[in-house]
């Protein structure tokens, strides 16, 4: 938490975001979900441009107007937005006003490094405007390598993510969900909350820099280190829905669809053949992890040839009386229904009045408490540049010759 004035009641820290697509976005919605305030900025329109603004906002089916489609609203729920020309003088100099007068605790931006000191967005010139600010970039590989765009996909290829995944005789694959902007933003939560904390003992602010690449290289502890212990390439790349060490672990046949089985001791194999349905698995030379592994394609196929004769129901039955790790394959428009997630959803609701469900946050907080899991829709573009240019203290005359400069959209 912090505090208005030294002599003020307290209140949530505020976040100032110069943000687009998903990663940064992902991260101050996690700052939305603490109760934060995020105020995101948008360029203004260029000229010629029919999007003005996030290109994310113009993704998927059109849910409020021409400029929050589906794609925007879920990490954009609960925050406002403004839209500066930062490549005007007048434009970054209203930058500043606002980090001094609003009390800005945080800036973010996940725009290219390179632009950073052309748009006067860079630490050295937004920590001059309130030195006790932390200022925090998500880009492809760090501000050590400016000039290097990036996104998800690109990441997952060049960190070897796509060289794990999919069918071992398949092609090279991405993962479905955006692992590497979530894990990046994830990072930007933690890594500012460890600044707030420090800044309560310090008074200093931060620079965070947090690099798509190293946070993709920092998740794959149980792949590269094997590389220099005796694992060969081979061993660790894709295999599709199954474990590269622990066996059996995949997705079996099931009489009505498929079942996930993961087998992850050798205590849980006793348990597996001492069921009836699996009792003809229960033989010396695959009581071990190793021995499994030995058998490879048979004991799978072995498996399948069980699980095929009977439905799932009947499986899962067995599974559960022997405390064994197993899930159905749960279609994507079922997972909102599923228990834990269907308690824990947040919402929304259109301008239209529309409900709509979000996905729950990853922890409870005492915000969501108090708002019952209620936020409100995401801005429509530049929806709040003249309340915040006022509360920063711009006059309406100023206000109104910036747009007519377009300063301000």
């Amino acid at each position: 938490m912090t505090r208005s004035d030294p002599q003020g009641p307290v209140r949530p820290p505020l976040v100032l975001s110069l943000e687009q697509a998903l990663s940064m976005p992902y991260a101050t919605e996690r700052f939305v979900q603490l109760g934060w305030r995020v105020i995101r900025i948008e360029p203004t329109p260029r000229p010629g441009g029919k999007t003005p603004g996030d290109p994310n906002r113009y993704i998927g089916r059109p849910v409020a107007g021409d400029d929050r489609h589906s794609y925007f609203v879920a990490p954009n729920a609960g925050k406002q937005a403004i839209a500066i020309d930062l490549k005007q003088p007048e434009g970054r100099e209203l930058l500043q006003r606002l980090i001094r007068e609003l009390g800005v605790d945080v800036f973010c931006t996940n725009t290219m490094p390179s632009r950073h000191q052309p748009l006067g967005i860079d630490a050295p010139t937004l920590r001059r405007a309130r030195e006790e600010l932390i200022w925090c970039s998500i880009s492809a590989l760090g501000l050590d390598y400016p000039q290097v765009p990036g996104y998800d996909p690109m990441i997952q290829a060049l960190c070897g993510y796509m060289d794990l995944t999919g069918d071992p005789d398949g092609p090279p694959m991405q993962c479905g969900p955006p692992l590497i902007d979530l894990k990046a933003g994830d990072e930007v939560f933690a890594q500012v909350l460890l600044a707030l904390l420090e800044r309560e003992r310090t008074g200093q602010g931060k620079v965070i820099d947090v690099s798509m690449g190293r946070v993709a290289a920092s998740w794959l502890p149980t792949f590269l280190p094997m590389l220099d212990m005796g694992s060969p390439p081979e061993e660790l790349r894709r295999s599709g829905n199954r474990h590269r060490q622990f066996i059996p672990v995949d997705a079996y046949p099931a009489r009505d669809g498929f079942i996930y089985i993961a087998i992850g001791s050798d205590a849980q194999w006793r348990r597996l053949v001492a069921t009836e349905l699996f009792h003809s698995l229960d033989r010396q030379e695959l009581a071990t992890n190793e021995g499994r592994r030995a058998a490879g394609e048979g004991l799978h196929a072995e498996i399948a040839a069980i699980t095929r004769q009977h439905p799932r129901a009947a499986i899962t039955a067995v599974l559960e009386e022997a405390g064994i790790p197993h899930a159905p394959i749960t279609p994507i428009e079922e997972v909102m229904d599923l228990p834990f997630v269907q308690q824990n959803l947040l919402g929304t609701q259109a301008p239209d009045g529309r409900s709509i469900r979000l996905p729950p946050a990853a922890v409870d907080t005492p915000f969501l408490e108090q708002v019952e899991g209620r936020l409100p829709f995401a801005p429509a573009y530049s929806e709040h540049t003249d309340a915040i240019c006022a509360e920063a203290g711009l006059t309406a005359e100023e206000i109104a010759v910036a747009r007519e400069r377009q300063v301000i959209a």
